[in-house]
């Protein structure tokens, strides 16, 4: 599977009322409470070519500067194993509604989302190839996930589940993407809008009264709006009673903030059960300078009201040297941040500042 993070280098980054599950537990391990200190991620895509040496000598150097936690994109037991051998939780990063496995495309073709124009993005992926985005209204889909999630953490070796493309495809990009696909998203375009599955018509009929096709703006309607808000959050919250069946935690990459995600992605993250989160708060994909992200982590901290940490994700390429990378690792603290989630490169030079910061700044 590509990476996500290398797809947001080269182009983009990268159901009904949902039940209420008790949350799957804190991201915050007892003694991170007791000390006060930061708790501190990495999102890496295991390299198989590793030697144990290697990650022996990395993550010593990632628990001393304050890292705490890996998210895993592929499984490989030998990276998990040598990153709890230094203390670090290994968590498994997971795709989850866009998914464009051959073996599932081909099986089920019917379980891909339809935009506002009738085509299915199992035949016509938006924006790039691998867009492949599941109906998450489909009890069908929920099973299949779930299964995956159940497969994930029934090895002992994997410390909790970690959720990205949890959401709808991205009905508008980033600004700073726009000229990447020749398009303006100044207003929500059908062949982006999703989904308009039979499935999805039904049961907004059923829960509303109301027929979605024949309403004139349906990009307008806010109860579809929170239709598919629904949706995404009951595919999170049933996967959450999963990682809660196995006692681990479950977190999930999403957009910046609240108001942002249900924007750009119907993503209503602050509903979700989850034991921490960790918006991707990447300021140059919006055109924001560094002290954006402050303002981001300030934003996501008061709408979640203490339900769960909040982790703020930094994209290392946005920076331009490792001073201002520790300016945004301290707006992000300063503002409510429980920690930093890195992306990128995780230099000598990033550490410092990742120390450098989590001193200058107290918890």
């Amino acid at each position: 599977m590509t990476s996500r993070r290398k797809f947001v280098k080269s182009s983009l980054i990268a159901g009904v009322s949902a039940s209420v599950l008790p949350f799957a537990g804190s991201a915050m391990t007892p003694a991170d409470k007791e000390s006060g200190k930061w708790k501190h991620w990495v999102w890496i895509n295991p390299d198989p070519k590793d030697t144990t040496t290697d990650l022996e000598s990395r993550y010593r150097q990632y628990y001393q500067a304050g890292i705490r936690g890996i998210f895993f994109e592929a499984d490989s037991e030998k990276h998990f194993r040598a990153a709890k051998a230094q203390k670090l939780e290994a968590h498994r990063w997971m795709w989850t509604t866009n998914r464009g496995e051959k073996s599932l495309l081909q099986a089920h073709p019917e379980w891909y989302a339809i935009n506002r124009k009738g085509e299915s993005c199992a035949e016509k992926p938006p924006y790039v190839n691998y867009y492949r985005w599941l109906c998450p209204s489909r009890p069908e889909v929920r099973q299949y996930l779930a299964d995956d999630v159940k497969n994930i953490l029934s090895k002992d070796y994997i410390d909790g589940i970690h959720l990205d493309y949890v959401r709808f495809c991205d009905v508008i990009l980033p600004v700073n993407l726009w000229a990447n696909y020749k398009i303006e998203q100044t207003r929500e375009l059908p062949e982006y809008d999703y989904c308009y599955c039979e499935v999805c018509k039904a049961k907004f009929k059923e829960w509303r009264g109301k027929d979605i096709s024949q309403v004139e703006f349906p990009e307008a309607d806010l109860s579809w709006r929170l239709f598919r808000y629904n949706a995404i959050t009951g595919i999170v919250n049933h996967l959450a009673g999963v990682a809660k069946d196995h006692k681990k935690q479950i977190t999930a990459a999403v957009f910046p903030t609240p108001e942002v995600a249900r924007r750009n992605v119907r993503q209503d993250w602050v509903n979700w059960n989850l034991s921490g989160i960790c918006p991707m708060i990447y300021h140059g994909f919006y055109k924001e300078p560094v002290a954006w992200i402050g303002d981001a982590v300030s934003e996501g901290v008061k709408a979640l009201q203490g339900r769960f940490p909040l982790y703020a994700g930094i994209y290392l390429p946005d920076f331009k040297d490792s001073g201002e990378v520790q300016l945004g690792m301290e707006h992000a603290l300063r503002n409510g941040a429980r920690g930093i989630s890195l992306f990128g490169d995780v230099s000598p030079e990033v550490l410092q500042a990742l120390e450098k910061a989590s001193v200058n700044i107290k918890p």
